[in-house]
């Protein structure tokens, strides 16, 4: 399986000398920005299961065709062609499987190289940010905006997210707001920038010498988060309880900064952040990123059968009128009561207990 290209859209094969072999995955899709399809994920996952034990693979290197996106997310449109006709099981068993790979991810004892250049978004994070070494470069440009389409910062993110310094995370998941590299860096969704320019060198570097000590060679210093100037607002205006305190903080500022900050969050779909500002903070009380993505499942079962995630991609993505008619319409008709729902435990769905159960590495 590893010395050939599992299909046209991804490239899974070994590089690099005996003894210290580079296990190399590639997104083949650029024309589609690299979106990442179910059997995408679970190729990746094959090949991470077979390179696990380390005999053959020293380390992991992930990348995506083209200059203009690592991954720009995950390729929604069976999960809304499905969800349409009524069919909810195609999207949580996808939710399912994506998730569990993005813990394998998190959790592989082989270091995990993600060259994330470009776009990276949504499902492009899930396969990236939890890796061992995260690199960035001056054109990445990392956000997590599926609040626009009525999900959650998920594939872990909200694990990222949570952790994030001060409230900087409720600001990156209710704003969809887009990271450079330096802000990447800050908010620890990546660990270090490198020139564009020179990623073909380091990715022939790793493979020729099968030593990832080369990596630091090619280390420059990171761009200044662009977000420096706004730290100091975004930890008095998101560090509200909730996210409707926290519009409403926003929009009686009267900076620039505040205005068009509120107007981000009002853009979204109100439900998806109200429970995006209180999943976050359910998350930073845990420990594991099987936990996140478990609380994140919760949403994303519901999201097509109780949410908003058929109206969102449609709006955004199918007909793109960019016009959204949210069920529920503004984040002041968002309820508690709502909130608790989509994120309830899903031990009892039809008499099933049916909540993501992953184990830790």
């Amino acid at each position: 399986m590893t010395g050939d290209a599992v299909n046209a859209d991804i490239s899974i094969r070994l590089a690099g000398p005996e003894g210290s072999r580079v296990g190399r995955i590639t997104l083949t899709r650029p024309k589609a920005l690299n979106a990442l399809t179910y059997d995408m994920a679970m190729a990746i996952e094959s090949a991470l299961d077979e390179w696990a034990d380390g005999e053959e693979v020293a380390f992991v290197v992930i990348d995506g065709e083209g200059d203009r996106a690592f991954c720009a997310g995950g390729d929604i449109a069976d999960l809304y062609n499905s969800g349409k006709n009524g069919d909810f099981e195609f999207g949580r068993k996808f939710w399912a499987d994506e998730y569990r790979l993005n813990a394998k991810i998190g959790n592989l004892a082989l270091p995990f190289v993600a060259v994330m250049d470009g776009i990276v978004m949504g499902g492009g994070v899930g396969i990236s940010a939890h890796g061992s070494d995260r690199i960035v470069t001056g054109r990445s440009m990392i956000a997590m905006p599926e609040c626009g389409i009525g999900l959650i910062p998920d594939v872990g993110g909200s694990k990222i997210l949570a952790s994030a310094p001060g409230y900087l995370g409720e600001y990156l998941g209710t704003t969809g707001y887009r990271m450079g590299p330096g802000d990447a860096v800050l908010a620890g969704f990546a660990d270090i920038q490198v020139d564009e320019n020179e990623i073909p060198e380091l990715i022939s570097k790793l493979e020729e010498t099968g030593e990832l000590a080369d990596l630091g060679s090619f280390a420059r210093p990171a761009d200044p988060p662009q977000l420096s100037p706004h730290l100091e607002a975004i930890e008095r205006h998101f560090s509200k309880a909730t996210a409707l305190e926290c519009v409403l903080s926003l929009e009686a500022d009267g900076s620039d900064w505040a205005r068009d900050t509120a107007k981000l969050m009002r853009r979204g779909c109100p439900l998806s952040v109200a429970c995006t500002f209180e999943l976050i903070r359910r998350v930073r009380k845990m420990s594991s990123l099987e936990d996140a993505l478990a609380m994140e499942y919760r949403f994303t079962f519901r999201s097509m059968s109780d949410g908003e995630f058929i109206e969102g991609v449609r709006a955004q993505i199918i007909d793109k009128d960019r016009n959204p008619q949210w069920k529920t319409a503004r984040l002041e008709d968002v309820t508690q009561a709502q909130i608790d729902s989509m994120l309830a435990p899903l031990a009892d769905i039809d008499g099933e207990n049916r909540e993501l159960v992953l184990d830790a590495a």
